[in-house]
């Protein structure tokens, strides 16, 4: 044991002590494994020292016992991370079947999903990002981020428990279609010309004749990967639907696939701050998608904030201290003992998240 300047951390140091904030937030806890983002978020916070479990005299096996005991913290608290990996490879499968014309394995991702589900308390919206991410994998881990999200956002939007799972299933599916599509699309780093983005939009009708004889799948599933695109006001794709002929689960699945799309690294654009696009979310309810669905996932989203550590625009750090109701995206961040209303200063935004609370 020893007490150490937060310059001196090393990857894989353990916490004997919790680290709080100026303000009494917990910002790690007792036994935390430190990383070296975890050594940047204390000097934001001007922590100046923290004690850690450096070994006695018998250094080697202390170590080694340090090791092995990060190990099973990391076993513990990576269940999710595991269960998510063994997802994407079952979605990456079931792609390639679509490919080939052959049947979805559709029983086996209905359990995978489910096991995935279980540690859903290992998964925030805001915060979340692959830890084994590759670009040319985008479409599988926006499906999954997808599933997971549209099944947390029926649950809070008050849908009845039978569909959650089956919401899930719709966001798993949902993009099922672009196994048709010509990769070369996929992965273009460019905008689409017209007749590349028309066949883009194919992948909704080619999504939906894959799913459409699978008996396993409820009629909602379906139309989901038909009905992704369609918008409120007529605006979106393949049939140009007014709302009242929107099935609800594609509604929940067109607000969870707009923000991981927006939100995520593509080969066409650079990913956007989650608050940016909850904001742009909001102007989009206005005609474009569900409005109360909306409304219910920015509240839900944003309704853990004091505490949060994030990173504004301008690159500075700070810790969320105060959050109006009114204004979900733009709370009050606390940098080095200055308050900075976002609310009034609006040339600045949360453009990072950097540990959720």
């Amino acid at each position: 044991m020893r007490t150490v300047s937060v310059s001196q951390i090393k990857a894989g140091d353990k916490l004997l002590e919790a680290v709080n904030s100026r303000f009494g937030n917990a910002l790690f806890y007792k036994g935390r494994i430190l990383t070296e983002r975890d050594a940047e978020i204390l000097k934001a916070f001007l922590i100046s020292t923290v004690t850690i479990d450096n070994g006695t005299s018998n250094s080697g096996q202390e170590s080694a016992s340090a090791v092995a005991s990060a190990d099973i913290d990391t076993k513990q608290i990576s269940s999710f991370d595991l269960s998510y990996d063994k997802m994407l490879q079952l979605l990456k499968k079931a792609f390639g079947l679509v490919l080939g014309n052959s049947a979805l394995p559709v029983l086996e991702m209905r359990n995978e999903l489910h096991k995935l589900i279980e540690h859903i308390e290992g998964y925030q919206v805001l915060t979340f990002t692959p830890r084994q991410f590759q670009l040319q994998d985008f479409v599988h881990h926006n499906s999954i981020m997808v599933s997971l999200t549209s099944y947390l956002l029926a649950k809070w939007h008050g849908l009845p428990q039978k569909d959650w799972m089956q919401i899930a299933l719709a966001g798993l599916l949902h993009d099922i279609g672009n196994a048709k599509i010509d990769q070369a699309l996929l992965v273009k780093p460019t905008k689409l010309t017209p007749i590349e983005l028309e066949e883009m939009r194919k992948h909704t009708l080619y999504g939906y004749n894959v799913l459409k004889p699978i008996a396993a799948l409820n009629e909602g599933v379906k139309l989901c990967s038909l009905q992704h695109h369609e918008r409120e006001d007529t605006s979106g794709y393949p049939l140009g639907l007014k709302s009242d002929q929107i099935h609800i689960y594609s509604k929940v699945v067109a607000v969870a696939d707009i923000f991981h799309a927006m939100t995520s690294v593509r080969y066409h654009q650079e990913a956007t701050s989650p608050y940016l696009v909850l904001e742009q979310l909001s102007k989009d309810s206005f005609g474009k998608v569900d409005p109360a669905i909306v409304n219910t996932f920015i509240n839900k989203v944003t309704s853990f904030h004091i505490g949060t550590v994030v990173k504004l625009n301008d690159n500075r750090v700070g810790e969320i201290v105060f959050s109006d109701r009114s204004y979900p995206t733009r709370p009050w961040v606390n940098i080095n003992g200055t308050i900075v209303n976002l609310t009034l200063e609006r040339n600045l935004y949360i453009q990072e998240v950097i540990e959720a609370r």
